[in-house]
């Protein structure tokens, strides 16, 4: 069981938007946009918005350059050395008069192995289920555990990607005193497959559209006294 509070924590998914390669539109796009406003609207605080590569956070950016976001927005560069990481980490000291959101790459550096305690950081956005990019290496593991366990797709990517998204959503509740929001915008987040992957603590999840999340994230803040 987790020694955390579950009253402390929103989790949410949402029915209604998919990082699928098929899906990747700009229409689709836009309504990860709307996801991302709104979560940083819900309370003024640190966000962090986890992509699924590189590629698709450049299109996000695009996206807010056409539709300005009422926040700060930072974001991940590649090859980032330890001066830029220290640098982006700062970001989140400053006091502000709107929310920060930082745009950040699943299973970088800033998805683990990072303390943003407390106020630092309110809520994770992870798009999609983190799976691993099709290359020789994972297709070799794939092809072992089909021969050995019938499941080489889950063993070679869809377990490895969970567990991204389990370390990028593990960023916003560090200590007894934290508080935050977490939203997966993948429909396959609601399969059965994936659902039976949930830890205990996030038995109890809200399913959420661009319809009622604002609704939901505000009731929740709400009810936490802010």
């Amino acid at each position: 069981n987790s020694p955390f509070q579950e009253e402390k924590r929103l989790l949410m998914v949402a029915a209604d938007v998919s990082s699928r390669y098929t899906r990747r539109t700009e229409s689709e796009y836009r309504k990860v946009a709307e996801y991302i406003r709104t979560v940083a609207a819900g309370r003024r605080g640190n966000y962090m918005v986890f992509f699924p590569s590189y590629q698709y956070m450049t299109e996000m950016e695009a996206i807010f350059e056409e539709m300005p976001l009422e926040a700060d927005l930072i974001v991940q560069g590649q090859g980032m050395g330890e001066a830029d990481r220290k640098e982006f980490l700062e970001e989140f000291e400053r006091e502000r008069e709107h929310s920060l959101v930082a745009f950040c790459v699943i299973g970088g550096v800033f998805s683990e192995g990072i303390d943003l305690k407390e106020e630092r950081l309110i809520g994770v956005i992870i798009v999609g289920t983190g799976l691993p990019m099709v290359c020789v290496e994972q297709e070799i593991l794939k092809g072992y555990f089909d021969e050995t366990e019938e499941r080489g797709f889950d063993f070679a990517y869809q377990y490895p990607g969970m567990n991204k998204v389990l370390q990028a959503a593990g960023r916003v509740i560090r200590t007894h005193e934290d508080e935050g929001v977490i939203l997966l915008l993948d429909d396959r987040f609601l399969r059965r497959d994936y659902l039976e992957l949930f830890p205990r603590e996030w038995e109890h999840y809200h399913l959420v559209n661009r319809n009622n999340v604002s609704q939901c994230i505000a009731d929740f803040w709400e009810m936490r006294g802010h």
